[in-house]
């Protein structure tokens, strides 16, 4: 499960929820410039563009969930089951990446969503490993920046790209299912309905709200697209930062897990283990937890960008309050 969402106030912000049963060792991880990275069969990276997002590091490497570089591309992977399928043969003719590299690929190399659309073309996504413990996991791509949205989805149909008008991502079935289906919730409106049901009867609303009567509230990732488009697309924010980085975290709210709404088929509980909102144009990750709803925030410009180390945040877990007496 997991869903994401891009907005723009004045600037621009990123955010997704991350909804697993565990934790994954995650903490935000900053590589900046001059932090070598390595891929399997594409060589390696020795310059490129500083980055700021969630990861788990293997080996010194970051595992990227989602990130921003410093030129505002965002980038996050969801999961995508029964979907995902990365061949095992290499193209002689393109990069072959992994999928657990193609966060440092695109981000390293990529300044927009167009650069990211010329790259993607001449990627190829490969099935390798990162080691014997740590598989590949099933996964498409939310990738955005100002300007626009789109979504990679690797399958058995072959790498498509699609377009993202509404700026939000989910789960399965497929980007293009994700989009038909909004068609069923063209009625919703955020004001008051109309009387479409006969003009021989008389109805008037009787509370605020019916306008968006129908809109799914249960936890499946076409429910979640639904309500996160309706909600983001529908959203008033003022252009601040505070106004923008609190709106961005009520929308993400609106379709976060409650420990023991849903569970597994493992009867495990899935949930909500973190929210984060980044704002683009400044380089700054600001996430909450599960059991930490206040914001901590890292911003990227204040570490130096032309280092040759990671910077890893452990997570601040424990729930914060601020005591007004």
């Amino acid at each position: 499960m997991c869903t994401s969402i891009a907005m723009t106030t004045h600037d621009f912000y990123f955010g997704r929820t991350l909804d697993l049963e565990d934790n994954f060792d995650e903490r935000v991880v900053f590589t900046p410039r001059n932090y070598p990275i390595n891929f399997r069969k594409a060589g390696t990276l020795r310059h490129h563009y500083a980055m700021l997002g969630m990861a788990t590091v293997q080996d010194g490497y970051p595992l990227y969930a989602e990130a921003v570089n410093e030129k505002g591309l965002c980038i996050a992977g969801l999961n995508f089951p029964d979907n995902a399928y990365y061949p095992p043969e290499e193209q002689t003719d393109s990069a072959n990446i992994s999928p657990f590299e193609l966060i440092l690929w695109i981000l390293g190399k990529c300044n927009s969503v167009k650069e990211a659309r010329t790259l993607l073309e001449n990627t190829h996504l490969i099935r390798i490993h990162f080691s014997e413990t740590l598989p590949l996991s099933p996964l498409h791509w939310h990738i955005a920046d100002r300007n626009c949205s789109i979504v990679l989805e690797p399958s058995k149909r072959g790498q498509e790209l699609y377009d993202n008008p509404v700026g939000v991502m989910t789960n399965n079935p497929s980007f293009d299912f994700q989009m038909t289906n909004l068609c069923q919730y063209m009625n919703l409106v955020s004001g008051c309905p109309s009387n479409c049901f006969s003009k021989s009867a008389k109805l008037v609303p009787f509370g605020q709200g019916l306008g968006s009567f129908g809109l799914p509230g249960d936890f499946s990732p076409s429910s979640r697209f639904v309500k996160a488009a309706y909600l983001s697309l529908n959203s008033v924010c003022a252009e601040d930062e505070a106004s923008s980085v609190s709106q961005l975290f009520h929308l993400l709210n609106s379709v976060s897990m409650v420990k023991g709404s849903v569970l597994t088929p493992e009867d495990a509980c899935d949930m909500t283990i973190y929210s984060c909102c980044m704002n683009a144009d400044k380089g700054i990750y600001y996430y909450t937890t599960y059991s930490n709803c206040q914001i901590t925030a890292i911003d990227m410009h204040r570490e130096n960008l032309n280092s040759r180390c990671l910077r890893k945040f452990p997570l601040c877990t424990a729930q914060q309050i601020h005591w007004a007496n």
